[in-house]
C-alpha cells in the first residue's frame, strides 16, 4: 500500500500528467487583444441570440400560454414575455398554463434566462471564467504546437534571442518562453509568446513546453552547469531538435557539445572580443552589430542556391556570400571544397534588411 501510494503522488508530481486545468498558472498561451467596443458589441450580440431563441421557444408553444384577460398570444406578446422572463422582471401577466408550456419553459427558457444573465454579467464574472477558458487554451495548444522554438531562460540573452527571432519574422505563437521567474514571464507574454513557470531542469517541465515536438531549443541559461544539464536533457527528450546553447566560458564548450548542443556561443569571449576591437576600429564593431541587428541596416541570411547559379564560384555572385552550407558543414568563401555551387547548398549571404533575398544583385 505505501509503495503504490508513493506511485501515486510521484505521478501526480509531474507536470505532464496532470490536467490541463491543473497547469493554469504554469503554462500560460496568451489571448487575442479585442478592443472594448468590440467586446460590448459581442455580448450584446449574444444577448440579443438568446432573446432571439426564447421568443421563438415561447411563439412555438403560444397555445399554451395566456394573458391576464385570458387572451391567447400574439408574436409581440411573445416578445414581451421572453423579455420579461429572461431579465427575471416575471409581471405575472402573462403564464404558462399547459403542462407542456410549463416543461418548455423549465427546460429551455430557463437555462435561456442563466446564459442571458451570464452574459449581461459577463464583466464581473470575467476573473471567474478565466481559469476556464485558459485551461481549454492550454489544452488546444498541446494538442497543436508543433515545429516551435523552445527558449530557455529569458534574461538578457534570451530576451535579446526572442527579439532577433521575431526581428526576421517569426510569429510570437511559434516562440515557447521557459523560465522560474513570473516577474519576466509575464514580459514574456505581454509579447504574445507561450511561456511555462519551471525549471528546465526537470524533464517534464520541457516535455510541457512541448521540447519533443520542437523544431529548435535555444538554452540561455545564467550559469553554465544548469546549461549543460538542460542541454541534457532537451537531446535526450527531442533527438531531432536543433539546440542553440550560450556559455560563458569556453572551456566548457565540450561539455555542451558532448551533452548534444549542435551550435555553442560563448557569450563573454564574444563581448570581449567586441570590446577589444572597439578601442581601435570602432566601426569594425559598428558593422557587425548592424548585421546583427535585425530590424534595420544590413543582416546575414540564408538561402538555396539558384538554378542557374549551380557549377558557379560563390565569389562570383552579385550577392555578398560569406560561406556556403553543405552536408550540414559550413565553407568559409575561398575553401577549394565550394569552389562549384552544387544544387543543395546554402548560402550564407549579406541582405538588406526588409528586401527580398537578391534584392541586393543589382
Amino acid at each position: 500500500m505505501p509503495g503504490r501510494l508513493r506511485a501515486r503522488f510521484s505521478r501526480s508530481d509531474q507536470l505532464t500528467e496532470r490536467p490541463d486545468y491543473a497547469l493554469v498558472g504554469v503554462l500560460r498561451v496568451p489571448q487575442e487583444l479585442t478592443s472594448p467596443g468590440i467586446a460590448i458589441a459581442r455580448r450584446i450580440g449574444y444577448a440579443l441570440v438568446a432573446l432571439a431563441a426564447a421568443v421563438l421557444v415561447v411563439y412555438l408553444d403560444r397555445d399554451g400560454y395566456r394573458d391576464a384577460q385570458d387572451n391567447p398570444l400574439s408574436l409581440l406578446d411573445c416578445i414581451y414575455y421572453a423579455s420579461v422572463s429572461l431579465s427575471t422582471t416575471g409581471y405575472g401577466d402573462i403564464t404558462p398554463i399547459t403542462p407542456q408550456a410549463r416543461l418548455v419553459n423549465v427546460l429551455l427558457i430557463t437555462p435561456l434566462r442563466l446564459f442571458f444573465l451570464i452574459v449581461l454579467v459577463g464583466t464581473t464574472l470575467s476573473a471567474l471564467t478565466e481559469s476556464s477558458r485558459q485551461a481549454f487554451k492550454i489544452q488546444r495548444w498541446r494538442r497543436r504546437v508543433r515545429n516551435h522554438t523552445v527558449v530557455i531562460g529569458y534574461g538578457t540573452k534570451g530576451r535579446t534571442a526572442v527579439d532577433a527571432m521575431l526581428g526576421d519574422g517569426v510569429a510570437p505563437s511559434d516562440i515557447v518562453v521557459v523560465d522560474t521567474d513570473p516577474v519576466v514571464l509575464e514580459s514574456a507574454a505581454s509579447q504574445g509568446l507561450v511561456t511555462v513557470q519551471g525549471s528546465a531542469t526537470k524533464s517534464d517541465v520541457l516535455r510541457l513546453a512541448g521540447v519533443q515536438h520542437a523544431a529548435a531549443v535555444i538554452v540561455a541559461a545564467n550559469r553554465d552547469d544548469t546549461a549543460v544539464l538542460v542541454t541534457l536533457s532537451a537531446r535526450e527528450i527531442a533527438p531531432k531538435a536543433k539546440i542553440v546553447a550560450a556559455i560563458r566560458e569556453s572551456e566548457n564548450t565540450h561539455l555542451l557539445r558532448q551533452s548534444g548542443a549542435d551550435s555553442v556561443v560563448i557569450s563573454s569571449e564574444t563581448a570581449g572580443r567586441l570590446l577589444g576591437i572597439a578601442t581601435t576600429t570602432p566601426n569594425v564593431v559598428e558593422m557587425i552589430e548592424d548585421l546583427l541587428t535585425p530590424e534595420a541596416g544590413f543582416a546575414i541570411a540564408e538561402r538555396d542556391v539558384e538554378p542557374h547559379e549551380v557549377g558557379g564560384s560563390p565569389r562570383h555572385l552579385k550577392d555578398i556570400v560569406l560561406a556556403v552550407v553543405r552536408d550540414g558543414r559550413m565553407w568559409r568563401i575561398g575553401s577549394p571544397e565550394v569552389d562549384a555551387l552544387e544544387a543543395d547548398d546554402k548560402l550564407l549571404y549579406i541582405r538588406l534588411v526588409g528586401s527580398p533575398p537578391g534584392a541586393m544583385r543589382g
